[in-house]
């Protein structure tokens, strides 16, 4: 019967020879790992990625990798190259041949089209002396000392250890474009990220009718009237020109009005209001909007052009729009 720790002896045994493979990265990258990286970043193409198998899975993830942090690159299979989507790759390019062994039948058979093309080639195997390796304008090393598969079969150590190498060029590059946050951001627009980066607060704001408009003179009836109309928790008290905020009252406002001597059939909005707002810029991001009313611990928040008034905003609507 097998003994229950046997699968954790199994697992640490795994991390500590994946890990002892990435350590043993250090000693390359050198001047081959430099070489390839300006190869990259001189390219006035895209990188093309191939490779068979685990490492053709590992090619797609770096494709996207590369493709996401500033350095545009897309995979194409070995086995389809052959059969037409060679032609997908133009002189402009660079490729990026995967293969631990550096022999992988698939593409070897298109090295002699590949020279054709003149596009450089990156090699990333375990050998220099591989056929790959020989072939390359560049190898990569990506040699590790054993698999930690048992039976030395299943790729493991080999793949995570060509993960981290194309990890580690994908940033160099990042970092060596100067590819920052909003870079990211537009290659990711429908992401979490991209929405804190890209949005801002007028794209989601109320304006126009739908924001909670009254007059001082207005009496607190018809102010609440309002305030429940617009749904935002919050009637705005503006000048005769609709563009200048005197005040504010909100939801709380009320709440509090009510423990208050205040004759609330007969009080006018200007006697209960708050004087002034808390207010923040149309074009700011949205994600200033969300750290403002948390900082404040307010629902709502009144939007401006410089000083003129120009929406409401909402929690509800940074909710919806996935900001939160």
């Amino acid at each position: 019967m097998r003994n229950e720790n046997d699968f954790k002896a199994s697992a640490l045994r795994t991390l500590k020879i994946e890990i002892e493979a990435i350590e043993g990265l250090f000693q390359y990258i050198d001047e081959h790992f430099q070489q390839a990286c300006e190869l990259i970043y001189q390219t006035e193409g895209k990188v093309v990625l191939m490779g068979m198998g685990k490492s053709g899975h590992i090619a797609k993830k770096l494709a996207a990798t590369f493709a996401s942090t500033g350095t545009p690159a897309f995979f194409v299979h070995p086995a389809e190259a052959s059969h037409g989507d060679l032609g997908m790759i133009s002189k402009q390019d660079i490729l990026i041949l995967i293969s631990n062994s550096g022999e992988s039948p698939e593409i070897i058979a298109l090295l002699h089209t590949l020279k054709r093309l003149k596009t450089p080639i990156i090699a990333m195997t375990n050998s220099k002396e591989s056929t790959l390796a020989k072939i390359a304008d560049v190898h990569v090393c990506i040699k590790v000392d054993k698999e930690a598969c048992p039976l030395g079969l299943a790729p493991s150590a080999s793949t995570t250890a060509t993960l981290v190498m194309g990890d580690a060029m994908a940033i160099s590059l990042l970092e060596a474009r100067g590819f920052d946050a909003n870079d990211f951001a537009l290659s990711h627009p429908g992401g979490a990220l991209g929405k804190r980066l890209l949005l801002r607060v007028k794209d989601i704001m109320h304006s126009g009718d739908e924001m909670p408009l009254i007059q001082k003179e207005a009496s607190l009836k018809e102010s609440l009237l309002v305030m429940t109309e617009k749904k935002l928790g919050i009637v705005v008290i503006v000048d005769h020109t609709n563009s200048r905020v005197l005040g504010v009252f909100t939801d709380g406002d009320l709440r509090r009005i009510f423990n208050s001597s205040i004759n609330i059939s007969e009080a006018t909005i200007d006697e209960v209001m708050s004087n002034g707002c808390i207010s923040i810029q149309k074009n700011a991001l949205a994600v200033d909007a969300l750290n403002l009313m948390q900082d404040k611990k307010i629902t709502s928040v009144v939007v401006k052009d410089k000083e003129v008034l120009a929406g409401v905003l909402h929690m509800h609507d940074l909710l919806k729009a996935g900001v939160v």
